[in-house]
């Protein structure tokens, strides 16, 4: 029996540890069932459906099981329509959160569909596959085994007009009258109890690794899915620990962690944390999902004395409206994040993402203006400011009438308007949600963007401001090049204070400079300031003395000029912008790696 499961994903970079999991799970158990055969096929959301349609046809599966999330709901529901007509037998099912809270649903639009394997996976795919395995070993009289689908926990399934479903389907003959039946849900597994998946590293080159050392959460958020099965598990730390020294021996760029509160058992995060402090091979980078506002004073001191980069937090404020956090259940005390992020900024080798939700309860526009001000103060390396997903089976999605919540029919089912923010202001928020990304986000204006906002009320009133520039100038349709970002920012900035419009051209191209070793200079930044004679003067000097330059040895001034990059300024642009001459030298095989960017000297 050949069964695929498939995995529609984001991104190419993206893996889809579901269907690994449920792979290794069941093969565990099938070593001595002979004639199964479970294979994995990853796709993205950028191929042709076309293409994942014959891709599938080419294998011929007996079962196809297909992983449903909101990212790729549309592309699953137009294969599973094309599927049936070119594998008309086969036995087709879906699983995933974006199918298992209305399942019933599912099944009587997707009349394709057999059925829905509903929350956790890995028992209930086994049990599907001993039940299919025992039928066809019953109709070929060889015996068999298995439940029936009436048994199974955690599946909706399709009872046809005969009886019950065989997977199989006449050609040409819908299952609209077919009567749909909703199992239990299915308790939750001992973690423990599922493989490593990660044996064949290459099938994941150049993939994030995706890990998963706890299920659930101990919290309640109305937005959010991951609480509701209310029951927190973590995987056995002797395991965790070896799998964790697997990715370190595959010297694996970065594996990201699942976990959806991963500091909220305190003995678990410390012994993760000082596993790979100790065991750190200078290479890998692990990101984790905390709750700041949790971090104690040991985890805090152990974290001060990490590698830069080794790992990387991800923190969600969502809003610092004290209403807004009572009503949609978030425990977070936001005094106390902001003093945790800004201690852990202190340390300077901790890169902080931190997240906004726009389109939460008694959030308007100025309120979340506020919000934006209070997170962006904290100076995190990312601020991702995304608006609310209304998904299916969160309590936010029972309270949309009460909160006049009006959002996309179709995924990712995004907020559109509230009783608190209108749609003219949600569309004010994407286009600062853009400038945020563009100039924020990018790292690439580090220096700039801290001296203009000094002449705005605020960061939300600078982004407000550059969003509206754009729209006036008509400049949100085009794609511009990284260059362009600076020109048009030097351009906004003579709008505002064209008396100090040489002193940002100047900390644009330091900014240029610190991320992009170009050879052709950028037109913002004016004729070159470095005479010839400077620079030949230096590198000869630098051939022989290697004063900045430590560890080009193997490089003649010739190759040194090309890796490096010097600038003259006539502010110090570096710290306080009083006016005098200042020669920067750019390191570009040195670079930080909490922002990429380059080393940099002033040099005499």
């Amino acid at each position: 029996m050949e069964i695929l499961l498939a995995a529609i994903n984001a991104k190419y970079i993206h893996s889809n540890l579901a269907v690994y999991s449920l792979k290794a799970y069941a093969e565990e158990s099938l070593k001595n069932v002979e004639d199964v055969n479970i294979s994995i096929a990853e796709y993205t959301i950028n191929q042709q459906t076309d293409e994942i349609l014959r891709d599938i046809y080419k294998r011929k599966p007996d079962m196809l099981c297909i992983s449903c999330y909101i990212w790729n709901i549309a592309y699953v529901k137009e294969i599973v329509r094309e599927v049936r007509k070119v594998l008309p037998g086969v036995i087709l099912w879906l699983g995933g959160p974006e199918v298992s809270y209305d399942s019933c649903e599912t099944l009587r639009c997707l009349p394709e569909v057999d059925g829905v394997m509903k929350g956790e996976g890995e028992e209930t795919f086994l049990e599907l596959i001993l039940h299919y395995v025992g039928r066809r070993c019953l109709a070929d009289s060889h015996g068999g085994s298995g439940k029936s689908l009436a048994e199974i926990a955690g599946i909706t399934w399709r009872r046809d007009r005969g009886g019950q479903s065989d997977g199989t389907v006449p050609e040409g003959m819908l299952r609209d009258g077919d009567a749909i039946e909703e199992n239990p849900w299915r308790p939750v597994m001992d973690l423990s109890r599922i493989p490593f998946v990660y044996e064949d590293m290459d099938i994941f080159e150049n993939k994030i690794i995706y890990y998963e050392s706890s299920r659930g959460c101990p919290f309640s958020c109305s937005y959010c899915l991951s609480s509701v099965d209310k029951c927190l598990r973590f995987r056995d730390m002797g395991l965790v620990k070896r799998e964790l020294q697997f990715f370190l021996d595959h010297k694996v760029p970065q594996v990201k962690f699942v976990d959806r509160t991963f500091n909220c058992k305190h003995d678990h995060a410390m012994a993760i944390w000082i596993y790979i402090q100790e065991h750190d091979n200078g290479i890998t980078n692990f990101h984790f999902e905390i709750s700041a506002d949790l971090l104690n004073e040991e985890e805090l001191e152990l974290i001060r004395h990490m590698r830069p980069g080794l790992i990387q937090l991800e923190i969600g404020v969502q809003s610092t409206n004290p209403e807004t956090i009572r009503e949609i259940r978030r425990t977070m005390r936001f005094e106390e994040v902001a003093r945790i992020v800004k201690r852990i900024n202190s340390y300077g080798n901790i890169h902080q993402h931190l997240d906004l939700i726009a389109g939460l309860p008694y959030e308007d526009y100025e309120s979340f203006g506020k919000s934006f001000d209070d997170v962006y103060a904290l100076q995190p390396e990312q601020l991702q400011l995304g608006f609310l997903k209304v998904l299916k089976g969160s309590y936010m999605e029972e309270q949309k009438a009460c909160y006049d919540l009006v959002y996309k029919s179709a995924p990712p089912y995004e907020v559109l308007s509230t009783k608190w923010l209108p749609y003219k202001d949600t569309l004010r928020l994407k286009g600062i949600e853009e400038m945020v990304e563009v100039y924020y986000n990018s790292r690439q204006f580090c220096y700039t963007l801290p001296r203009l906002i000094q002449k705005w009320a605020g960061p939300f009133a600078f982004f407000e401001e550059l969003s509206e520039y754009y729209e006036r100038k008509n400049l949100t349709q085009t794609s511009h090049a990284r260059a362009a970002r600076y020109e048009i920012l030097l351009s906004f900035a003579r709008e505002k204070d064209e008396a100090h419009l040489e002193e940002y051209r100047q900390l644009l191209t330091l900014d240029f400079y610190l991320r992009e070793n170009a050879k052709n200079r950028p037109d913002f930044a004016g004729g070159e300031r470095v005479s010839k004679e400077l620079a030949r003067e230096f590198y000869d000097r630098e051939e022989k003395e290697r004063k900045y330059l430590q560890g080009y040895e193997g490089y003649d001034k010739r190759k040194l000029r090309k890796m490096t990059h010097l600038e003259a300024f006539s502010y110090h642009v570096l710290e306080d912008m009083r006016e005098g001459e200042c020669v920067l030298l750019f390191d570009y095989q040195n670079r930080s790696p909490l922002n990429h960017q380059a080393a940099v000297f002033c040099i005499e």
